[in-house]
């Protein structure tokens, strides 16, 4: 599958060279943040993991390729265009072969990642198992991408629009450690408590680096998540976000909104019920995750090569 990777000069010299990369996805730029907050969000996280010692690679489909790495004009099309397709692992052989252009979800970017040899991965939050999913099915192809892709994701949990009671325990039936980056309580994205545990606390970069390290070479192919919960001064209190979510969700089913609209329809729902306060939160805690996760590529690549 190499040939259909394209990579940006800066980072095809930092994997051959074996500096740490920390791949990005595209989905939160052309779907999750509306413009133009979305392109100096991405353009400020690409930043913020050069200054903690890392190299950055946001991951998007353009053309034919997925590209490892991207230009500022590709960022910014990325950003505007109002013809992104939303990407996950069923999308990739569709977008591929018709050129279309597709912005990469999570699970989708664990895939580029992985073929390109990067085992860092930053984001917001993960996808799961949607409220009422036990009568829908709608499960995110995130959840079965971390069964098998061997890349380590460092999110603000599982986006609080979903069940996060019935994601987590899926999670635990894959094998798929749960971490949390200095804390016990499993973060609810746009609060820092959902209710949950994780299942191991770690506190410094070089102990998550030694786990990845120690899962992937006993054979226990899959990712990690690594819940880094969003910081204080930006954490939203839990019931009244609560409220507010349930509010959206009413909203989308009156809607007939389904499928990929769910997610962008009640982002925005509460952007607007909250005045713009949920999509500051969402802000900082995309930088936080940059921050963290530069410091675990560094930390891992300090180590050994992981195969």
């Amino acid at each position: 599958m190499k040939h259909y990777l394209t990579f940006t000069e800066e980072v095809k010299h930092a994997l051959g060279n074996r500096l740490p990369v920390v791949a990005l996805e595209t989905t939160i730029i052309s779907h999750g943040m509306p413009y133009p907050q979305n392109i100096q969000t991405a353009k400020e996280v690409e930043q913020i993991i050069y200054h903690n010692g890392a190299v950055p690679a946001t991951i998007g489909i353009m053309d034919g390729k997925i590209k490892i790495g991207l230009t500022n004009e590709e960022l910014e099309e990325f950003a505007t265009s109002k013809t992104v397709e939303k990407v996950s692992r069923r999308d990739l052989p569709y977008i591929l072969s018709t050129g279309k252009l597709g912005a990469t979800t999570v699970s989708a970017t664990m895939i580029g990642a992985a073929l390109a040899g990067i085992k860092v991965f930053s984001t917001g939050g993960i996808g799961g198992v949607h409220r009422e999913g036990e009568q829908t099915m709608d499960i995110s192809a995130d959840l079965t991408e971390l069964s098998r892709t061997n890349v380590a994701v460092v999110c603000t949990g599982i986006k609080s629009i979903l069940d996060i009671g019935r994601t987590l325990e899926y999670l635990e039936t894959q094998g798929v450690p749960v971490i949390g980056y200095q804390c016990d309580k499993f973060p609810s994205f746009y609060s820092r408590d959902s209710g949950f545990r994780v299942d191991f606390r770690l506190d410094v970069p070089e102990q998550i680096a030694m786990l990845m390290k120690t899962k992937w070479e006993l054979g226990l192919n899959g990712g990690i998540v690594i819940a880094n919960p969003v910081p204080e001064a930006y954490a939203m209190n839990r019931r009244e976000i609560e409220n507010v979510i349930v509010q959206a969700i009413q909203e989308a089913k009156e809607k007939g909104i389904t499928g990929k609209q769910v997610t962008p329809f009640l982002l925005n729902c509460i952007k607007q019920m909250t005045k713009g306060k949920s999509l500051e939160t969402n802000i900082s805690l995309v930088k936080h995750n940059a921050e963290v996760a530069a410091k675990i590529a560094i930390a891992l690549r300090k180590i050994v090569d992981v195969k």
